[in-house]
């Protein structure tokens, strides 16, 4: 927690039982009255002298009476409050990501039953292109001397490509409808609860609209550039035609546009990051949460970006190790199976097996990242630390989390909205 932090100074009138006003001081014994300032004082008990009452003798002349005290300067440091997956404060870097994965093992139905669903809906088409196109590659490996362009009109041909359209058509509802769930199991993650399947996507039906049009502004704003440089090379095109020297410019142009592009893609990726869990947390609409997502991420822009890159890499690499052993499987079944459909099945099996494991590693750990950097940067600019751990200690008292916590991030309750 920060200095400077203030208390917050009540809940929303939004939020619902069981918050309510502070309970008798833990100080006071059962069944014990507190007396109060307006009682006389009655006869109390007979004072005895220093350690008299312990059956100890009174110390030396010149030794002091009370044991050493601190040395200067010490700060004894209280316990950070962490009663779910992360401590209720500002989070560094290792905190992320083990957050991340405690979400994973404290929630293993929800968060791996939801994310294996998308896996296989986004794996399947991919899977079956390119068991088709082994079986195919098989086929003519087994039959050299027939006319090679017999295969290249054949079906197989197009089915890794259909395959990959299908899959990435399928994974842009499919993983933006995940990103929300994930996001919400998270949200009740932090307070140490957990969700079913079922209670997350009662909470999350009503955002679903909103994050696809998050997913499709941000879409728009990544690939209008794309669709401005291709434009102009038709246009060059058409003026002069694609002579020696035009065609040596429209390669500077595209080099320098890649290298521009670049920096344009990363800024508004990261700016843009937060959106998701803006809208799922907080209620917000598509642009409402872009903006809150640009409002966030102001000031730390760099941290930002470097979080989500590492495990944008990390992702990759273990999507990678987990992937390949069945690949190298289905890539043998489907060449030296000479074009059977046996080998074509059991080829289109192993790359969808290694396909599926490996989403669903990467699926969760994307979205548990992004929203825990959310939760930083609101602890981060809004103390909004105060605000959880406020609430985790009401509900350490009470025994369990109420799904009232799920409103708790609604930005009405941070203390500096």
């Amino acid at each position: 927690m920060s200095d400077g932090h203030e208390t917050p100074s009540g809940w929303s009138a939004e939020q619902p039982p069981p918050y309510h006003g502070p309970q008798a001081s833990p100080w006071t014994t059962p069944g014990q009255q507190q007396q109060s300032y307006g009682e006389p004082y009655g006869p109390g008990p007979q004072q005895q002298p220093y350690g008299q009452a312990y059956g100890q003798q009174a110390p030396p002349y010149g030794q002091p009476p009370y044991p050493p005290g601190p040395p200067h300067g010490y700060q004894q440091h209280q316990p950070v409050l962490r009663p779910g997956i992360i401590p209720l404060r500002p989070l560094k870097l290792g905190d992320i990501l083990d957050g991340t994965i405690k979400l994973i093992r404290a929630n293993p139905k929800a968060v791996l039953g939801l994310s294996a669903i998308a896996a296989l809906l986004v794996t399947v088409p991919v899977a079956v292109g390119q068991g088709i196109m082994l079986d195919m590659f098989g086929t003519a490996f087994a039959n050299p001397g027939d006319d090679p362009t017999e295969f290249g009109t054949s079906l197989g041909v197009l089915a890794p490509y259909a395959g990959e359209l299908l899959s990435s058509v399928l994974e842009f509802f499919v993983v933006t409808v995940l990103t929300g769930l994930l996001t919400r199991i998270l949200g009740r993650a932090v307070f140490g609860g957990a969700m079913t399947p079922g209670e997350a996507w009662r909470r999350v039906a009503n955002r679903v609209p909103a994050l696809f049009g998050v997913a499709l502004l941000l879409g728009i704003i990544l690939v209008a550039p794309m669709l401005l440089l291709i434009l102009l090379i038709i246009a060059i095109g058409t003026a002069g035609g694609f002579d020696g020297d035009a065609v040596g410019g429209v390669i500077t142009l595209i080099v320098l546009f890649m290298l521009a592009y670049v920096a344009y893609a990363v800024f508004f990726w990261t700016r843009f990051c937060l959106a998701a869990p803006a809208v799922v947390l907080e209620g917000r609409g598509p642009i409402e949460g872009m903006r809150r997502s640009w409002q966030l991420v102001r000031g730390d822009f760099w941290r930002v970006f470097g979080v989500q890159l590492l495990t944008a890499i990390l992702v990759a690499i273990m999507a990678f190790i987990v992937a390949i052993p069945f690949s190298l499987l289905g890539t043998v079944f489907g060449m030296l199976g000479a074009g059977s459909t046996v080998s074509a099945i059991a080829a289109t099996v192993f790359i969808g097996i290694g396909g599926t494991i490996a989403a669903m590693i990467s699926y969760p750990v994307t979205a548990g990242v992004s929203g825990l950097l959310y939760a930083d940067r609101r602890m981060r600019s809004e103390a909004f630390d105060l605000v959880l751990q406020t609430a985790a200690i009401e509900q350490q008292r009470q025994g369990w989390v109420h799904a009232s916590a799920d409103d708790l991030w609604h930005p009405s309750n941070s203390p500096r909205p």
